[in-house]
């Protein structure tokens, strides 16, 4: 896959952000990092990996007036899961999809994640193993995924493959839906997989291929050996790690 197409998620959640509160500004992507918009450097991040097109999902008026030069404007739905699938459904696939908080995004990290993903998967999502995570910025507090092979954390980076990766993407939005009835939520995910979870049963690859199986697609895990790859803002003391990391504040 030369040049690509990928999505920047922006949406908010129709409440104040406390990362944008922290910093001053009204969404977190106008944020200043290394004198830039945190906006600015996850499009010139994806433009330097090779993406040919660039779309930001938001409902933020001033974030959109604030977008690249080429860069298309989507309405950011009431949820990610929907965002992102009515985004693919008007931009296509193979779609990368990654957030516009990734405030530290390299363009290797992308093209490195695009040729490690499987020809053969819909779906593929990158994590980072805890060791990497830790080396690149020791002491950092991240959510980790435990499994039978090790701890990882998420990388916001996602690769819709296929059309049939909607499907897993449409799994994600009936979890979300659920998210106030755990029950429910188990059996849409699958009470078998939940156990081999929990028990640390199961290895990263078994869990993401597990779920790929619900889904009815196939997906895939990518390890990434980049830490930093795994730290975004969610945080008020995630901004100040980014911020010490970029500008050695």
């Amino acid at each position: 896959m030369s040049g690509f197409t990928a999505l920047v998620l922006a949406g908010s959640r129709g409440h104040p952000d406390p990362v944008a509160t922290y910093a001053g500004v009204s969404h977190k992507g106008l944020i200043t990092l290394g004198g830039q918009t945190l906006l600015a450097r996850v499009e010139g991040a994806l433009r330097a990996a090779g993406a040919t097109r660039i779309a930001v999902s938001t409902n933020d008026e001033t974030l959109a007036g604030q977008l690249g030069a080429g860069v298309e404007r989507l309405e950011a739905s009431d949820s990610v899961s929907l965002s992102v699938r009515q985004a693919a459904e008007t931009l296509g696939t193979p779609l990368l999809v990654t957030t516009v908080d990734h405030a530290l995004l390299r363009p290797e990290w992308v093209r490195r994640f695009i040729d490690d993903a499987p020809a053969d998967a819909d779906i593929a999502v990158l994590l980072a193993p805890e060791a990497a995570v830790q080396a690149a910025a020791p002491g950092t507090r991240r959510t980790w995924l435990k499994f039978r092979d090790g701890r990882y954390s998420g990388c916001n980076l996602f690769l819709l493959r296929t059309p049939a990766a909607l499907r897993a993407v449409d799994l994600w939005r009936r979890v979300e839906t659920q998210r106030k009835r755990p029950w429910r939520m188990a059996l849409t995910i699958g009470p078998d997989m939940l156990v081999g979870y929990a028990l640390g049963l199961l290895s990263l690859d078994e869990a993401v291929t597990a779920l790929g199986r619900r889904a009815g697609v196939k997906a895939a895990a990518v390890r990434t050996p980049y830490g930093q790859a795994a730290i975004d803002v969610d945080k008020p003391a995630d901004l100040d790690l980014v911020r010490s990391l970029v500008e050695g504040a």
